[in-house]
C-alpha cells in the first residue's frame, strides 16, 4: 500500500519526506518544481507490540510491518489545467492509495509561501479544487462510452453511468468523492479510474518547532476542517525532524528528551497513515522472527495467510490464534495451548488487529 505526500510548493513537504525515510530527495527552500520525478521510500511502521512480544519469543530478527511513501512534487492552482507541469504529478496521485497532505502552519520570512501568505485551509483548498476539476475531466471523458455501452443493454455499463452521475453531482456541489457512499458495485465500475478525491486523506501540519503540540490558531483550523470530512491531523516540525534524521541515536535521544517528545514524528505519521489507509497488522511468532504483516480491516483469515504466500490462501486449512494478552497473561505459546486459550478459527474468521497466528494449509 502507498500512501502521496502532496502539498504546495514550499510547505515542508519534501524536507518532512527525506526525514521520514532519511533519503536525500531533491528540495529547495524557494525553487517549487524542484521534484519532479516522484521520490519513493519504504517506512517502517513502528509498533510496540513487537517488543512486546519479544520478551517471550526470543527470535533471529524482528520485521515490522513496512508502508511505502511517495514524495509528489508540489501542486499550484490551475494543475489540473496543466499548470506546472501539472497533469503529470496528478497522475502520480491517481497511482496511490491515499494522500497525505502537508500544509504549513507556521510563519518564516526565510521561506517564500506561494501564494505570499500563510493559510493552510486556502492551500487545502487550492488541492481539493484541482483535485475535484481533474476528476471531473476524467468522469466526463469517461461518460459517453458508458451511456453508449448501457444503452445496449450491458449491465455493468448501466451501473458504471449511475456511479459516474453521482460522482459528477457530488463533485460539482464542490464535495470530495471520499464523502460520497456509493453501492458496492458501483463503485466497483469506477475503481479503475483512480479518482484521486476518493482517495482517504491525512493532514500533516507543519509547524514551528517551538509549537510541537499544535496550539496555533492556524493547526486549529486544520483541525476543524479534518473533522468536518472525517480525517485525522497529525502535528510535526518538518525542520526539527530533518535535524533529528541526521543524528545518531543516542544525540537523537537527547534531542528529543530536550524538546519533550517521547520519539520521532515518524511514529505517529506511519500510524496514522497505516489507519487512514484502512489498515491493520497481525503476527506471526517463532525462533527465525517475529514479523507484523499488514491486513486490509475486515480481511479474513485465508486473506491474511495469502499475505504471507498466495498457496497459504489457496490451501487454508485452518487458523489458530492467540492474542497478546493471553502470552502476557501465560508466558509461552505452549501454556496458554495448555490453558486451552489457543483458538482454532477456520475460513470464515475475520482478523482482529494484534491478532498472533499459525496458518495450518494444504501443500
Amino acid at each position: 500500500m502507498e500512501a502521496g505526500i502532496v502539498g504546495l510548493p514550499n510547505v515542508g513537504k519534501s524536507t518532512l519526506f527525506n526525514a521520514l525515510t532519511s533519503s536525500q530527495a531533491a528540495q529547495s527552500e524557494n525553487y517549487p518544481f524542484c521534484t519532479i520525478e516522484p521520490n519513493e521510500g519504504i517506512v517502517n511502521v513502528p509498533d510496540e507490540r513487537l517488543g512486546r512480544i519479544t520478551k517471550y519469543i526470543v527470535p533471529q530478527k524482528t520485521i515490522p510491518a513496512a508502508l511505502k511513501l511517495v514524495d509528489i512534487a508540489g501542486i499550484v492552482k490551475g494543475a489540473s489545467d496543466g499548470e506546472g507541469l501539472g497533469n503529470k504529478f496528478l497522475s502520480h496521485i491517481r497511482q496511490v492509495d491515499a494522500i497525505v497532505q502537508v500544509v504549513r502552519c507556521f510563519e518564516d520570512a526565510d521561506v517564500i509561501h506561494v501564494s505570499g501568505n500563510v493559510d493552510p485551509l486556502a492551500d487545502i483548498d487550492t488541492i481539493e479544487t484541482e483535485l475535484v476539476l481533474a476528476d471531473l475531466q476524467t468522469l466526463e471523458n469517461s461518460l459517453a462510452k458508458a451511456q453508449r455501452t448501457a444503452r445496449s443493454g450491458d449491465k455493468e455499463a448501466k451501473i458504471r453511468v449511475t456511479a459516474i452521475e453521482k460522482c459528477n453531482a457530488h463533485l460539482e456541489s464542490e464535495q470530495p468523492l471520499r464523502t460520497l457512499n456509493l453501492t458496492e458495485p458501483e463503485a466497483k465500475s469506477i475503481h479503475s479510474f483512480g479518482l484521486m478525491t476518493a482517495k482517504p486523506i491525512l493532514y500533516v501540519a507543519n509547524v514551528d518547532e517551538n509549537d510541537l503540540e499544535g496550539k496555533d490558531p492556524l493547526v486549529d483550523k486544520v483541525r476543524q476542517h479534518a473533522e468536518t470530512s472525517g480525517a485525522n491531523v497529525v502535528c510535526v516540525s518538518a525542520k526539527l525532524e530533518a535535524e533529528l534524521a541526521e543524528l545518531d541515536e543516542a544525540d537523537r535521544e537527547e534531542m528529543l528528551a530536550d524538546v519533550g517528545l517521547e520519539a520521532p514524528a515518524l511514529s505517529t505519521i506511519a500510524q496514522a497513515a497505516y489507519k487512514t489507509l484502512g489498515l491493520q497488522s497481525y503476527f506471526t511468532a517463532g525462533e527465525k522472527e517475529v514479523r507484523a504483516w499488514t491486513i486490509p480491516v475486515g480481511a479474513t483469515a485465508p486473506q491474511a495467510a495469502g499475505v504471507i504466500h498466495s498457496d497459504f490462501e489457496k490451501g487454508f486449512i485452518r487458523c489458530e490464534v492467540y492474542t497478546l494478552e493471553d502470552l502476557e497473561t501465560h508466558g509461552s505459546e505452549k501454556e496458554i495451548r495448555q490453558a486451552g486459550k489457543l483458538r482454532v478459527e477456520g475460513k470464515d474468521y475475520v482478523m482482529h488487529d494484534g491478532d498472533i497466528c499459525h496458518f495450518l494449509h494444504k501443500i
